[in-house]
């Protein structure tokens, strides 16, 4: 396999199917010795999107009042 100028190659696409690589993913590259070994990227681990996942799995069970009693509360 060729290596550009620009330090890229292509991988062939079984490899990237098989891998579950898609166009616009990520990858990350990991030395074992004199090897690299590429594999798909985790998920950024983002605290923000945890919390909002957190506050959608909550929404609503906590309070069960009608929008008129919200906004009468609000108008106080």
């Amino acid at each position: 396999m060729h290596i550009t100028s620009k330090g890229q190659v292509t991988i062939p696409r079984a490899i990237r199917e098989k891998a579950g690589l898609l166009p616009g993913g990520e990858v990350d590259f990991i030395l074992r010795g004199d090897n690299v070994v590429i594999c798909g990227a985790a998920k950024p681990n983002r605290r923000g999107a945890a919390v909002v996942e957190h506050l959608r799995a909550h929404g609503g069970t906590r309070i069960r009042m009608s929008t008129d009693k919200i906004m009468a509360l609000t108008r106080r």
